[in-house]
């Protein structure tokens, strides 16, 4: 008898904070039929980015107190690496324990897509779930596959990191933030 791999979907980001829309699209994600098991993989540095506001070890501990449905992995791998990782290891890195078919991301992220490490891979991989962000065009020609998905939760965490949209927040961690900010 063969063990089957579960289907699953990579959503992977900084968390910079994670906030109340991370933990909607982490719900849309889960109520995809096919879909058995969302990774969650905080970044340990974006690697279009030069900093975090939270420490990597920080962020981790943020996603595993917010994802806590046995159905969601939250994965230190990227973190474990202590560097900038690119999409492709990650994807590389969770096909052999799962049956990687999808990644999500945030429509601010279809206008560079294409500068992403290896995008023809992973576009010949993966199907990319797309959630909608006002202010974000989706222009899709590049992507094979894609499913799109409204999200209504209008807020970032830049917003969060410059005081805004704190209501955005869930309890478990909304203290422990808003105090991080004032130091």
């Amino acid at each position: 008898m063969v063990n089957k791999k579960p289907i699953a979907a990579l959503f992977g980001g900084s968390f910079d904070p994670p906030h109340k829309a991370h933990q909607e699209i982490v719900k849309k994600l889960l109520s995809i039929d096919e879909i058995e098991q969302v990774i969650v993989m905080p970044t340990f540095l974006n690697p279009f980015k030069n900093q975090s506001y939270a420490s990597a070890k920080q962020r981790l501990d943020w996603c595993k107190r917010l994802f806590d449905d046995k159905r969601v992995i939250v994965s230190d791998y990227e973190i474990r690496q202590n560097r900038a990782v690119y999409t492709i290891e990650s994807v590389e890195y969770l096909q052999k324990r799962y049956d990687l078919k999808y990644i999500a991301i945030g429509a601010d992220n279809i206008g560079t897509i294409d500068k992403w490490k290896e995008f023809d891979r992973l576009n010949d991989r993966l199907t990319w779930i797309i959630f909608t962000r006002n202010g974000y065009n989706l222009d899709t020609k590049l992507l094979k596959s894609y499913i799109i998905i409204d999200i209504d939760e209008p807020v970032s965490s830049t917003e969060i990191r410059a005081g805004k949209k704190l209501d955005m927040l869930d309890s478990k961690i909304a203290k422990e933030i808003q105090t991080k900010g004032k130091k």
